[in-house]
């Protein structure tokens, strides 16, 4: 069956890709306009959009902006073989020029899933491993990749304090303002932390690989006993991670990429 037969399924895929393709949320009639289409049709799609998930409406703007849905899918391409299979040798490099443990994570929804884990020789076991899920906002993995989402993105996937339940109760990131605030000092520093919010005494510094729109689309990070490391010895991993995650954006989008910044 072509497009041309089905045209409410193409006009859906031609509006997820449009609002894919903006910097940030937009008008109805943006879409209208840009698209070619009555009014009236693009609110209907948008309307099942949302009941789906795939769109979010901020009424207070009069705009609309990708969903949860949709960012859960853009993750589940990035989560398959090809960023296995290509951030895995990078990793292994990682670690054997810091000496730390190290892991690639991608978002799902609110969490974090693990990909790749790197372990280095006589370093401490870590409570991470492929497949594991952990809330994002805990983990600095997350936190790198959740400071690179467009806000109206972040607003649909913490919109309140429940958005921040967990088993984990050692963090002081309990609502949106606070994740804001944490978010706003990653952006500042360039590069994410996270010291004992996951497991006691362990710290992680972390980057995210960025798409070709400068979007994030994993977290690299490196853990390692938060008493054995220093601020200075911290920026040093960091710079390795900056290089990691620049090499991992190359190899999935090609060097035209903004790479991390």
């Amino acid at each position: 069956m072509t497009g041309s037969k089905v045209p409410a399924a193409e006009n859906t895929l031609r509006v997820l890709r449009f609002l894919a393709s903006r910097r940030g949320p937009v008008t109805a009639a943006s879409v209208s306009t840009a698209l070619e289409l009555p009014r009236s049709t693009v609110y209907h799609l948008l309307k099942v959009m949302i009941d789906q998930g795939f769109v979010v409406h901020l009424p207070e703007d009069r705009v609309y902006g990708l969903g949860i849905a949709a960012f859960e899918l853009s993750s589940a391409y990035v989560r398959h073989d090809p960023m296995a299979r290509l951030g895995e040798p990078l990793l292994r490099a990682l670690v054997d020029t810091v000496g730390e443990n190290a892991h690639l994570a991608v978002m799902d929804g609110r969490d974090v899933v693990y990909v790749v884990e790197e372990r280095a020789p006589y370093k401490p076991s870590l409570v991470t491993d492929v497949g594991v899920r952990i809330p994002a906002h805990l983990t600095a993995s997350g936190r790198s990749m959740l400071a690179g989402l467009p806000p109206a993105q972040m607003r649909a996937l913490y919109p309140n304090r429940a958005s921040f339940s967990s088993r984990w109760e050692s963090t002081e990131i309990t609502t949106p303002g606070r994740l804001k605030i944490e978010l706003e000092r990653t952006r500042e520093r360039g590069w994410a932390a996270e010291d004992g919010d996951v497991t006691p005494n362990f710290a992680s510094v972390a980057v995210a690989a960025q798409d070709h729109r400068g979007l994030p689309v994993a977290g690299l990070a490196i853990t390692f006993l938060a008493h054995r490391v220093n601020e200075a010895h911290r920026h040093e991993l960091v710079c390795h991670l900056r290089r990691t995650a620049q090499l991992l954006s190359v190899r999935l989008y090609g060097p035209g990429h903004p790479g991390p910044t």
